[in-house]
């Protein structure tokens, strides 16, 4: 193992031990955190639905403290990981659970397969879609304002909070390039689709607006093109990914750029933040090319690009980029969620300097110690 590869197992080891043990130190930033999204997100949603897109098995959750949880990773994801950084003593809880005053520190939507159409991912069965978890949004404010005990209260309180969004990916691996269940391909072109999908997500994020949010993290899509399953589908013929999937991934994230520029010139009351989540990720294989190739996943999987059932992952966890045929593995998550943590400077979030010296220039001004409460 060479000294890049050495500095980045012990910077994950380091920070996995932080958040595990410690905690975050400081202020809780936001006083709730609202999670939507797909399987890059969900904590549990899809557990009793009738789907093949579930994680509630070993093994699914190996490094989690609570075990398989329903989360599509080996151990903490992105939002796990930005919720400690937030300052939260607890992870925010999924929908399927959530009740009580719980739902005061905000609820996580998201779940596996979902997208921003309503028909995407229905091919693995049954799915919580965008415009469904948005549904169950305003079931929640419901039972925030007999919370607090009166509207004026409760949109009070949800203009504080942060609200991040991670959805896309399913649009195209589970609707666009599956034509054999979905017509889309046949109906646009890669242009045209990025465009629908954008023009769609601006009505859904208008929505959340409508119902009292103000502080926004959209993640953009990651490289689609270069997870293990893309690769083992289509090979690479020479490149490194597949690129009409990273291709359609760009061409997404260039709608929702303009999307986010769009918004907060036309609600001034409001912030959104871009994530780049497709250059966070790829510079984990520039900067870290001795993490395990995407062509191998961590655990054993099955038709699906799933963790076949009780099988043994590999044993050199914190070297992999990918812990399936499509989820990163709780290593990828942390550093991508310190990658992404700038973003959040709009909550004006007190960024120190932490000892980072070996990393990439990205990650050197993040600190998981901020203080800066916010208003």
């Amino acid at each position: 193992m060479d000294c890049k590869c050495r500095l980045l197992l012990y910077f994950v080891v380091f920070v996995l031990s932080d958040l595990k043990i410690n905690g975050v130190h400081g202020d809780q930033q936001v006083p709730c955190y609202f999670i939507f999204g797909d399987s890059l997100s969900d904590s549990g949603n899809n557990n009793n639905l009738s789907t093949s897109a579930k994680a509630n098995y070993l093994p699914y959750g190996i490094d989690f403290p609570a075990g398989p949880t329903g989360r599509f990773c080996n151990g903490r994801t992105t939002v796990d990981v930005i919720t400690k950084l937030l300052g939260f003593e607890e992870f925010i809880p999924p929908y399927a659970t959530a009740n009580g005053s719980e739902l005061l520190q905000g609820v996580n939507y998201a779940s596996g397969s979902a997208g921003i159409r309503d028909e995407t991912g229905k091919q693995l069965g049954h799915c919580i879609s965008i415009d469904e978890q948005l549904q169950h949004h305003k079931i929640t404010i419901s039972n925030i304002v007999n919370i607090l005990g009166d509207q004026t209260q409760a949109t009070n309180h949800l203009n504080k909070c942060l609200y991040s969004v991670q959805v896309g990916s399913n649009d195209y691996l589970n609707n666009y390039f599956v034509p054999e269940y979905y017509k889309t391909s046949t109906q646009y072109t890669p242009e045209q689709y990025a465009a629908v999908l954008a023009k769609q997500y601006s009505h859904q994020l208008r929505t959340l607006y409508n119902h009292g949010a103000r502080k926004f993290a959209l993640f953009g899509m990651g490289p689609i093109g270069c997870t293990p399953h893309a690769i083992m589908t289509y090979g690479t013929s020479g490149s490194l990914c597949v690129d009409k999937l990273n291709d359609a991934a760009m061409l997404f994230n260039d709608q929702l750029k303009l999307l986010t520029d769009q918004l907060n010139m036309e609600l001034k009351d409001a912030k959104f933040a871009y994530v780049n989540i497709l250059e966070i990720m790829l510079n984990l294989a520039k900067y870290f090319p001795d993490f395990k190739p995407a062509v191998s996943p961590c655990c054993p999987v099955n038709e699906f690009g799933q963790c076949v059932p009780s099988k043994s992952p590999c044993f050199l966890r914190n070297l992999h980029i990918f812990w399936d045929a499509f989820h990163p593995t709780e290593a990828a998550n942390i550093i991508t969620a310190i990658g992404s943590y700038p973003a959040f400077g709009f909550l004006n979030v007190q960024l120190h300097e932490m000892d980072l010296s070996g990393l990439p220039a990205q990650f050197h001004s993040v600190s998981i110690n901020s203080r800066t409460m916010l208003d």
